[in-house]
């Protein structure tokens, strides 16, 4: 297929069956002029400097192939600096890693139901703090405070069930259930998302997020942007790094538009 000029890059993000009035990409592998793995691999010098224009001067031409865009684009959205090595980048990665797994521990510790494969389309909370008692989105967070620790009954099951008070906590959990909605909404026609696990990665990202960066929090349509940063990266610390440094760039250049 990487040598057919003009080859079409849809079998890369397999569509459902049924879903048979899905547009076709109008972007085509073009052999000699999209950037290849080997091309890719050549940008980089022995200690792992990567030449950003010539890479640049290739995606122009004939774009990125569909199997490694997740890893350039953590370059082309500055994840990473062209001018660092393999061993620097390998230590941000890890360290970004890290801090992604304390985040989402933090939101766990807040919604058990963040990290526990499942997600919610109900609001769990009023804009003044009282909790919603919604008896399936009780069950599935009293079922996913448990996995969290280990199988054990929860001594006292209506512990969550009392009002917030901190603004912050109300505004975030108030998207939390808006973050569902999209979800389910989200790339439907893939097959990559008849897995739930896959919804319930994105549902996490997003809600790490928006408790992450306090300014925005979520915006309707957020989902759609993050959704690829999921399909091209497999691990889910990468995907919201990427994912985080796309939000800063768009966020950036509204700013100095309005300004």
């Amino acid at each position: 297929m990487w040598r057919d000029p003009g080859a079409p890059a849809d079998s890369f993000y397999q569509v459902r069956p049924e879903c048979t009035n899905v547009p076709k990409t109008r972007f085509r592998i073009k052999a000699g002029k999209t950037l290849s793995a080997r091309k890719w691999r050549a940008a980089f010098t022995s200690e792992g400097y990567l030449d950003i224009g010539k890479t640049l001067s290739r995606v122009y031409r004939g774009g990125i192939h569909p199997s490694m865009r997740g890893e350039v684009w953590e370059f082309l959205l500055g994840c990473y600096d062209p001018k660092s090595t393999f061993e620097e980048r390998e230590h941000i990665r890890q360290r970004r890693r890290v801090q992604y797994a304390v985040l989402k521990e933090e939101c766990r510790t807040m919604f058990p139901m963040i990290g526990s494969g499942s997600f919610i389309t109900a609001p769990v909370i009023t804009e003044n703090g009282d909790p919603i008692v919604d008896p399936i989105t009780l069950q599935e967070a009293q079922a996913a405070k448990e996995l969290n620790s280990g199988g054990q009954q929860n001594s006292n099951p209506g512990c969550e069930m009392v009002k917030e008070h901190d603004k912050r906590i109300i505004q975030w959990k108030l998207s939390l259930h808006q973050i569902g909605l999209d979800v389910v909404r989200t790339d439907r026609t893939l097959v990559f998302y008849e897995k739930q696990e896959n919804l319930s990665k994105l549902w996490d990202i997003l809600s790490v997020y928006a408790w992450f960066d306090k300014d925005i929090n979520y915006c309707q349509g957020m989902s759609d942007l993050c959704s690829p940063m999921i399909l091209l990266l497999d691990d889910e610390a990468d995907a919201f790094w990427c994912f985080e440094r796309l939000m800063r760039r768009l966020f950036s250049r509204l700013i100095s538009t309005v300004v």
